[in-house]
């Protein structure tokens, strides 16, 4: 996966170097970060546009993002567009947990699958569920999961 900052530059290093680089840069300046991370797709054509993020969280103090963008021509149902977000969302806070956990940052995996049964996303959402509460990630579904529904929309 390639990683870029919201103004549009691009992280050069392996993204565990970055994140631990901005960890040690924001706890050094006193700031109390959270992790959030979440990916969206959208069909544009024949494509599924996919954008993953990892937003971090300053306590009362804003925050911001890397992002990574992806597609895929291959069709895929609705519910097997919601899991591959989610796998992508898992992906990437596996490859990061440990550094996560070495320097005390909070972390939630948000899915960008509706809570309320009428919503044709939420037919995944026990799988979802169950996939991330199985891998020792805090679980945020809509209307709290705004990593992937606002802030990956936002960047597809």
């Amino acid at each position: 996966m390639n990683w870029r900052r919201l103004n549009g530059q691009r992280i050069e290093q392996p993204l565990f170097n970055a994140v631990e680089d901005t960890i040690k840069a924001e706890k050094a300046n006193g700031t109390k970060l959270k992790v959030c991370i979440g990916t969206d797709s959208q069909v544009i054509g024949t494509e599924a546009h996919f954008a993953t993020v990892i937003v971090f969280l300053r306590e009362k103090r804003g925050g911001f993002m890397f992002i990574s963008n992806d597609k895929m021509t291959r069709q895929l149902s609705l519910r097997e567009r919601m899991i591959l977000e989610v796998g992508r969302s898992v992906e990437v806070a596996y490859s990061l947990c440990e550094l996560l956990d070495r320097y005390d940052v909070a972390l939630e995996v948000h899915a960008d699958i509706n809570t309320d049964p009428t919503f044709e996303s939420n037919t995944a959402l026990k799988e979802a569920m169950g996939y991330i509460l199985s891998m020792g990630f805090v679980f945020k579904a809509k209307p709290d999961a705004f990593a992937s529904s606002s802030c990956a929309d936002k960047c597809i």
